[in-house]
C-alpha cells in the first residue's frame, strides 16, 4: 500500500467518522425533539383529562341539582294544594259540630265519613293534625287566640283548640289556634280575696 493509498484510506476514515458524528448528532437532536413531543403531548393529554373531570363533575352536579329543583317544585305544587283543601276540612268539622239531632244522624255520618276520606288522602301525601290537646303552648305550631286565667291548669297549658292547625312533611302549614292557660300571680289572687 502507498502512501497516497493510506493517506486516502485515513481521509476516507476521518470522512466517515465525521458522517457518524453528524448522523450521531442528528440522531440525538431527533430524540431530543421527540423526547420533547411526548412531554408536551403528556402535559396536553393531562390537561385534557382534568379538564374532562371537571366536566363530568360539574355535569352530574347540574343533573343533581335539577332533580332537587324539580322534587322541590313537585314538593311546593302538592303543599299549595293540600293548603287550599284545609277549609273543606274546617267546613266538614264545622258541619259535624252543627247537626246534633236524630234525624240528622245520616248526614253526619255521611259527612263524617267524607271528612274522613279527605283526611286520610291527606295524610298519605304527607300533611299531620298538630297535637293541642294536653300540650303545652308551643309558639312554633300554635297561634294563641285568647288567654284565659285559671289557677287549675299549669301556665302555658293548652285549654282549647279554636281552629286545627296542621303541618306538611314537617313543615307547620297553619298554626293551631288555641286558648292558653294564664295562672294568676299570688298578687292577684291575693287583690281578688280582699
Amino acid at each position: 500500500m502507498s502512501r497516497e493509498d493510506s493517506h486516502k484510506e485515513k481521509r476516507r476514515a476521518e470522512e466517515d467518522t465525521a458522517a457518524a458524528e453528524v448522523v450521531a448528532a442528528d440522531i440525538a437532536a431527533a430524540e431530543s425533539a421527540v423526547e420533547e413531543q411526548v412531554k408536551k403531548l403528556g402535559t396536553e393529554k393531562q390537561d385534557l383529562t382534568n379538564t374532562l373531570v371537571r366536566l363530568q363533575a360539574d355535569f352530574d352536579n347540574y343533573r343533581k341539582r335539577v332533580e332537587r329543583e324539580r322534587h322541590q317544585e313537585r314538593h311546593r305544587g302538592a303543599e299549595t294544594l293540600v293548603e287550599r283543601l284545609l277549609p273543606v276540612l274546617d267546613a266538614f268539622d264545622r258541619a259535624i259540630a252543627a247537626h246534633g239531632g236524630d234525624a240528622d244522624d245520616e248526614f253526619r255520618k255521611g259527612f263524617e265519613l267524607i271528612r274522613k276520606q279527605l283526611a286520610d288522602a291527606l295524610a298519605k301525601q304527607g300533611l299531620e293534625r298538630i297535637e293541642t290537646e294536653g300540650k303545652g303552648f308551643d309558639p312554633h305550631v300554635h297561634h294563641a287566640i285568647e288567654r284565659v286565667e285559671t289557677n287549675e291548669q299549669p301556665d302555658g297549658a293548652v285549654l282549647g283548640e279554636l281552629q286545627a292547625g296542621y303541618s306538611y312533611h314537617g313543615k307547620v302549614l297553619r298554626p293551631a289556634m288555641v286558648r292558653v292557660a294564664a295562672n294568676r300571680s299570688d298578687e292577684e289572687t291575693a287583690g281578688v280575696q280582699e
